[in-house]
Formats: C-alpha cells, sequence, structure tokens
C-alpha cells in the first residue's frame, strides 16, 4: 500500500519549458545586441549608438522573446488519455 508512487506534475508540459528557455534566449540576444556604439572619449559623439542593429533589430528580438514566453505561459498541455 505503500509502495505506490505518485506521478509528480508539473505545472507545465515539456514542450511548455523549451519554449521559456527559447523566449530567454531570444531576450538575452536581443539586449546583447544593444550593448556597444558608445564613443570613448565623452566629448565626441558616436553616431553608431542609432544603427539599425540598435534600434530596431535588438528591440525587435526582445519584443519576440517576450511574446515567445507568452505563447509558452498560455499553451495548455496536451492531453493524456
Amino acid at each position: 500500500m505503500f509502495n505506490m508512487k505518485k506521478k509528480k506534475d508539473f505545472l507545465f508540459d515539456k514542450s511548455n519549458y523549451k519554449y521559456v528557455i527559447i523566449g530567454i534566449l531570444f531576450i538575452i540576444i536581443g539586449f546583447l545586441l544593444m550593448l556597444g556604439g558608445g564613443s570613448k572619449d565623452p566629448n565626441i559623439f558616436s553616431e553608431e549608438i542609432y544603427n539599425f542593429q540598435r534600434i530596431r533589430l535588438a528591440p525587435a528580438f526582445i519584443l519576440i522573446g517576450f511574446g515567445i514566453q507568452v505563447y509558452a505561459i498560455l499553451k495548455s498541455p496536451k492531453k493524456q488519455k
């Protein structure tokens, strides 16, 4: 009677956790793309801070990452028969 093993029920399915990890990677890549572009001399302004990578690409990666996170949370696990 005491030898019965209970199956642990997790809140999310394995695929949900996979999407969470993918979303986190997108967010990290987005923040890494925003790095740099500054000038070493504070008296000289660098236009590199306004390039495509930092203004368009990096925020897009971050928003896609957050979208994947929302999908991972809202995705319902598959029903087992």
